[in-house]
């Protein structure tokens, strides 16, 4: 059985992580936080599963 697949969109990341939303695009751009996925032209969103992934691994630092 397949699950549904949950996303969250820059605000919800930015809170879940105590991140500017400068430095989830810096992250992104340095391969050190997450990609966003495009959901449309001007839409992007975050796979849950990939921010809940990262958090444990920075807790493990």
């Amino acid at each position: 059985m397949a699950t549904k697949q949950q996303f969250m969109k820059l605000k919800e990341v930015a809170e879940a992580t105590k991140l500017s939303r400068s430095s989830i695009y810096l992250g992104v751009k340095n391969g050190t936080f997450p990609k966003p996925l495009k959901l449309s032209e001007r839409r992007i969103a975050f796979r849950m599963d990939d921010i809940d992934s990262w958090m444990n691994s920075r807790r493990e630092v």
